[in-house]
């Protein structure tokens, strides 16, 4: 391939990367097996990452991003408060167990970061950044209604996200198996939504 400057050629090489461990997982992602997926010399991956730590980091900030800007884009102009929680978590819903493969491959890292150092600061840094944001899309959400939350919005998010976590992983361990868990998923997934819209509401007093 032509020369091709780094700053044009390290969103190449995330992009690349992102694709290959989505179809095959992250054991897959060697730096010999991004370079042939892009079809560039195994030098440029060392020459532009430097170790498989700083490839692994630019890889979960880059679909940190994306998922972070589908939520956002995901968030309706109008409708009731809980009509809206609710078309925004189910188009969380179809983002996250989607077909690419991604909400697998944050998954298969937050895994590996339970047994890895050099993953760790980066993958609690992922969970407080999707946090903050579930937090702020509650808080002006709650702000166009009118509504004052009982509970701090951060506390709401993180319950929300634990459920919406256990789900989407239940969720893809069942379809890899064989299952289809689709109907099932929805329905819970309702009773999540109903649940927090609860507690914004103040149906259910602080413990």
């Amino acid at each position: 391939m032509a020369h091709v400057p780094a700053a044009e050629r390290r969103p190449q090489l995330i992009q690349a990367a992102i694709d290959l461990m989505a179809r095959e997982g992250i054991a897959a992602g060697s730096t010999r097996a991004i370079a042939a997926e892009l079809g560039v010399a195994q030098a440029t991956v060392h020459y532009t990452f430097g170790t498989k730590k700083d490839l692994y980091r630019a890889v979960v900030e880059q679909l940190t991003a994306e998922f972070i800007g589908q939520v956002r884009a995901s968030a309706p102009a109008e409708g009731p408060f809980g009509e809206q929680v609710r078309t925004m978590v189910h188009a969380l819903w179809d983002s996250a167990v989607g077909e690419d493969g991604k909400c697998a491959l944050i998954t298969e890292f937050s895994a590996m970061a339970l047994r890895d150092p050099d993953l760790q600061e980066t993958m609690r840094a992922l969970q407080h950044e999707i946090e903050d944001t579930a937090a702020a899309l509650l808080t002006g959400l709650a702000a166009a209604h009118g509504l004052t939350l009982p509970l701090p919005a951060r506390e709401v998010a993180v319950y929300f996200l634990a459920g919406f976590n256990g789900l989407s992983d239940r969720y893809l361990v069942l379809k890899a198996a064989g299952e289809d868990p689709e109907a099932e998923s929805r329905r819970a997934l309702d009773l999540l939504v109903a649940t927090t819209v609860g507690l914004c509401l103040g149906a259910s007093a602080r413990p």
